[in-house]
This record gives structure tokens, C-alpha cells and sequence, in this order.
């Protein structure tokens, strides 16, 4: 069912938290000396067709132009924010415009800032059924297998959930939402067309499918976590995928094309049908090596 809405790394980090008003608790950094490991500038670059990234070395975030306003895809950290923002205006956009705001997943440093761009924005935020809650609480999930680590983060007031596989349409766009459960419960996937003259392309930004948790977490007493992930994987490799973006750029290699983009490599260096299917392969491998490392301890 289609639903219509209306229309230096460390100089970067400490320049990001500078910028926030002291008594703005949504800007509030989380973390910033860990935090600056994700903050890398990055020039604010135009993808393909209507799809722009405007986030950072070590944190995706995307942004989908279509005739009736902006999509905004993930937040980052808060500390973030003003550099978003910044980086939307540098490429002709404005946080005004952006109507929705969708969430590949509840941990702080792709949530953190979702609740000041809300704000900045007044559009709705968009997450997984599983995941709307954790956001609405600020990051608390007892289930997650980073529950003992992960810091809490600005509630989200204004949360829709969605429905594997529902179709959230502005103008001319429709995104479809993919579940693709793992990491978090909630961790969802979102999938566009994109299209430049008469060639067009399916954009896929993809949660995060690392089998990470506390030290006191085995995914081996976990069957039903690992039997999420496995399924996931496989959907990975079925889904059309022309250009895969991941919310850490680094584990699908979105570093290194981003760069022979902003070089002038041609053809499209995102554009790989085998990108999902490459992104499953490499989180399944990295699961059944925890599995291993667990079962000999």
C-alpha cells in the first residue's frame, strides 16, 4: 500500500561540537573523542540522479530529491547536525524542505541526531516496527546484543513505524522499506530509483549487518539472533541492487568509490549489481567466524 505524505578528523569533531549551543540538549555530543573516529569531512556530493550524500567519512547519510520535498536518510551522532545541515546547503538543499526522515537503526551514532533534524525539519521520522520504540526511549533495547555498551541518545518524539516491505511515497519518489533484521531487531533497509536522462538505477541503503556485541553477548546462546542474521543475508542477495550505500561507508567500500567519483572515474564507480550480494557474503562470513571463536573458548 502506498502511502502519500505531504509534500583533520579530530579539528572536524571539536568544530562540530563547537558549533552547538551549550543549552541545546539535542546537540548535546555523545562520545566525542570515541565519536570522532565516523566524523571525517566530506564534500557533500551529488550520487546519481536524485540521491546526494551529505554526510561524513565514517557515517552515511543520504538524501533523495523529489518534486514535492526532501528524504533525509539517517542522523548520525548530535554533535553531527549543524555539519548535516551545513552540507545540505552546500549542494542547493535546505533542512526546511525535508518532510521525512527515515532510520536504518536505534544505536546512537546513526539515531543520535535524528531528534534535532526532527525538530529543525518538522518532518516525521520513518523506522522499522521494531525499532520505533527504541527510538521513542532514547536507545533502550534490553534485547540488544550491544544493550551493556551502547549509549543512550535525545528521544525520538515524532516516530511513524512502517511494515516490511511498505511503500512511503513523496512525489515523485517511492521508497520502499526492507526489513533486514540482525544487528538491531529494528534494523531496516530503504530502496529507491534513481535515474539520470534514461538511465536509472536501484539505490539500496543498507543497515548495518555487523555481528558485534558486548563481551558478555554469545550469539551461540542466542539460536533466534543468528537465525535473524542468516535470513537476512539471504534476502541480501536477492534484493535488486544496482548501488549500495551502508551506514558505515567503510564496509561496503562506499569509502574508496566516493573518492574515484570526486575523481572523475567513469563509469559510476557505485554502480555494482554485486555490491548486496558481496555486503551479505562478507557480515555471513564474519558471523560464522564469531561462531567459531565462541564455540572454542
Amino acid at each position: 500500500m502506498i502511502m502519500k505524505w505531504a509534500t583533520a578528523i579530530s579539528v572536524a569533531a571539536m568544530s562540530l561540537a563547537a558549533t552547538a549551543p551549550a543549552d541545546d540538549l539535542l546537540l548535546r555530543p555523545i562520545s566525542p573523542e570515541y565519536a570522532k573516529r565516523w566524523l571525517a569531512p566530506q564534500v557533500p556530493t551529488r550520487l546519481f540522479g536524485n540521491t546526494y550524500l551529505v554526510g561524513f567519512g565514517g557515517l552515511t547519510v543520504a538524501v533523495i530529491r523529489t518534486d514535492a520535498g526532501l528524504i533525509l536518510i539517517d542522523g548520525a551522532v548530535p554533535q553531527a547536525v549543524p555539519q548535516i545541515e551545513a552540507n545540505l546547503r552546500k549542494v542547493g538543499l535546505s533542512i526546511r524542505d525535508v518532510k521525512l526522515i527515515l532510520s536504518t537503526e536505534p544505536h546512537w551514532d546513526h539515531a543520535g541526531g535524528l531528534a534535532a533534524l526532527a525538530r529543525d525539519s518538522g518532518a516525521t521520522v520513518l523506522a522499522g516496527a521494531q525499532a520505533a520504540p527504541v527510538l521513542r526511549n532514547g536507545g533502550r533495547d534490553a534485547a540488544d546484543p550491544q544493550a551493556a555498551d551502547l549509549a543512550t541518545f535525545p528521544a525520538v518524539k515524532t516516530v511513524r513505524a512502517v511494515r516490511d516491505g511498505e511503500r512511503i511515497r513523496l512525489g515523485n519518489v517511492t521508497v520502499t522499506a526492507v526489513a533486514t533484521p540482525g544487528h538491531t531487531e529494528g534494523s531496516t533497509s530503504w530502496q529507491w530509483q534513481a535515474c539520470e536522462g534514461k538511465a536509472c538505477a536501484t539505490v539500496l541503503f543498507a543497515s548495518s549487518l555487523n555481528p558485534i556485541s558486548s563481551d558478555s553477548w554469545r550469539f551461540s546462546d542466542h539460536p533466534e539472533r543468528v537465525s535473524m542474521f542468516r535470513r537476512t543475508f539471504a534476502r541480501f542477495r536477492q534484493l535488486p541492487c544496482d548501488i549500495l550505500l551502508s551506514a558505515h561507508p567503510d564496509q561496503s567500500g562506499g569509502d574508496r568509490k566516493l573518492a574515484a567519483l570526486r575523481a572523475g572515474a567513469r563509469p559510476n564507480p557505485f554502480r555494482d549489481p554485486a555490491a548486496c550480494k558481496a555486503y551479505a557474503d562478507k557480515h555471513e562470513a564474519l558471523l560464522d567466524k564469531r561462531l567459531r571463536e565462541e564455540a572454542g573458548r
